[in-house]
């Protein structure tokens, strides 16, 4: 069974059926593939300043030239950011990488950092100039308002983690399939109860599902054979990523189009 690795902090804060973030530069994922370089365009490294050195801590996706959504408990400190767009390889340059700052940071009013089951994981970045789309950088599509999918709707996610559990890390962006796990089976008791909202998408949970990214990350849902990203990866249980009916859970992107279209427009 794949497994998450917690850092010891959220480690030690999670009891069993509690969330767990999946963002930090160790707090990654095992299982997966590594995916065709840019394959997924609009996925883009999130990044902070310390130390005169910026480090990756979650993903997010591209959503208009100038704006990027991610969770908003990756962004919820103060801190410099910067985002890499058309990235494959965190450790290389492959010619293909923008760089651009964030001048500004949406989180969404009704997020609380001490209460993650209440949802509204979900922020819009303002880049300080726009993305130049091409064959690498591409904009993610996003599903109309109060759009639900169905069980085992095809979903990937996708970001950069570990090879194997206690493994190394990933320098390349992996993907895995999450198939979509619907909410009367994801708010069951046996399952996530009562902590999963509608305004949450849940994806894997069997033994045998990956569990593939960072947070913020999109969770990319197949429909009429077209990517939709459909979910912004929130949380995982305390017990590790993809334990047995403890799905990864994301923000349903479907339940905040018109905040962020306030925001946008």
């Amino acid at each position: 069974m794949l497994r998450f690795l917690l850092l010891t902090s959220l480690a030690a804060l999670a009891l069993a059926d509690q969330p767990a973030y999946l963002e930090n530069s160790l707090h990654r994922v095992v299982g997966g593939q590594v995916a065709s370089p840019n394959s997924w365009p609009w996925q883009i490294s999130l990044q902070y300043l310390s130390g005169g050195s910026y480090y990756h801590t979650c993903g997010g996706s591209l959503i208009q030239r100038g704006w990027v959504m991610t969770a908003a408990h990756c962004v919820d400190s103060s801190r410099t950011w910067r985002v890499v767009l058309g990235e494959h390889d965190l450790n290389s340059n492959g010619g293909t990488e923008q760089v651009i700052g964030v001048s500004q940071v949406y989180i969404h009013p009704q997020w609380d950092s001490n209460r993650v089951a209440n949802g509204y994981d979900i922020a819009l970045l303002r880049l300080s100039s726009d993305a130049a789309l091409n064959s690498y950088v591409q904009l993610a599509s996003l599903p109309p308002s109060g759009q639900i999918l169905p069980h085992n709707n095809l979903c990937y996610i996708t970001g950069w983690g570990l090879t194997s559990t206690g493994g190394s890390l990933s320098s390349k962006l992996k993907e895995a399939y999450l198939p979509l796990v619907d909410h009367n089976t994801c708010s069951r008791s046996d399952w996530w109860g009562s902590t999963v909202k509608t305004t949450m998408v849940c994806g894997g949970g069997g033994s045998e599902s990956g569990c593939n990214g960072d947070s913020g990350g999109p969770l990319n849902c197949q429909v009429s054979g077209k990517y939709y990203v459909h979910g912004i990866a929130s949380f995982v249980s305390g017990y590790g990523c993809n334990y047995p009916q403890k799905p990864t859970v994301f923000t349903r992107v479907s339940a905040y189009i018109d905040w962020m279209n306030s925001i946008l427009y």
